[in-house]
């Protein structure tokens, strides 16, 4: 399995980035989102990745963080939702907004990807729902690995200039982490308080943790 790979963009396509590996060249298949982050030709970057082995293919497809690609292992489980699809989300939305609009059961925003429909929309939030708290609570620490592992990575190519990481989470990943966190401490369940957080962290996306944990507060307070 090739979990990373780090080296110079010879090209990049539509929908994909040929990426020469100390000699070797690597078709990386990515989201619109991911293709617009990555530097430009001639450049290094550093890709986590998943690889699909068929019968007739094999494809690689290439994540800016461990949170994008764990995301992409949870969509494509869901049925109907296949390796273009899963990107087509992650391209739409991100990881952070797909995350949102799971965790809210906002279907909708996962049917503004192109090629979903509302039924396999629906599905994917019905079928994700409860593990979108488990993504949400590892945020802050894949954030922090993310952005360590790829700086590292990218210094370690020989023979190449250092590149500049590419992005890794949201600023607040580690704050909507820690915020879940101590909302379930105060014995809200996960589905309850990772709906919360994720509506708090979208109406105030740089907002700390103890801003986080007061809104998610005041919206899971009994209403009347």
């Amino acid at each position: 399995m090739i979990g990373k790979i780090t080296g110079r963009i010879e090209y990049r396509a539509p929908d994909h980035v040929l990426i020469d590996v100390r000699g070797v060249g690597y078709l990386v298949y990515c989201s619109d989102r991911t293709l617009a982050a990555l530097p430009g030709v001639g450049e290094v970057t550093a890709l986590y990745t998943d690889l699909v082995v068929r019968e007739d293919l094999m494809q690689l497809f290439g994540f800016l963080t461990l949170a994008e690609k764990e995301w992409h292992r949870l969509l494509t489980s869901v049925q109907g939702i296949g390796a273009k699809a899963s990107l087509a989300i992650l391209g739409a939305l991100g990881p952070d907004g797909v995350s949102r609009a799971i965790a809210l059961g906002d279907w909708n925003a996962v049917k503004a990807a192109k090629g979903v429909g509302p039924k396999i929309a629906q599905r994917v939030v019905l079928d994700l729902k409860d593990k979108a708290p488990g993504v949400m609570a590892m945020g802050g620490t894949l954030a922090q690995a993310g952005g360590d592992a790829l700086a590292e990575a990218a210094n370690e190519v020989i023979e190449m200039p250092t590149a500049t990481p590419a992005a890794s989470a949201s600023p607040n990943a580690s704050a909507q982490s820690e915020a879940l966190s101590a909302l379930s401490n105060l014995g809200y369940g996960p589905g309850d308080a990772a709906g919360a957080v994720a509506q708090a962290a979208g109406d105030a996306p740089d907002a700390d943790t103890p801003t986080l944990i007061r809104a998610a507060l005041k919206l899971l307070a009994p209403k009347g």
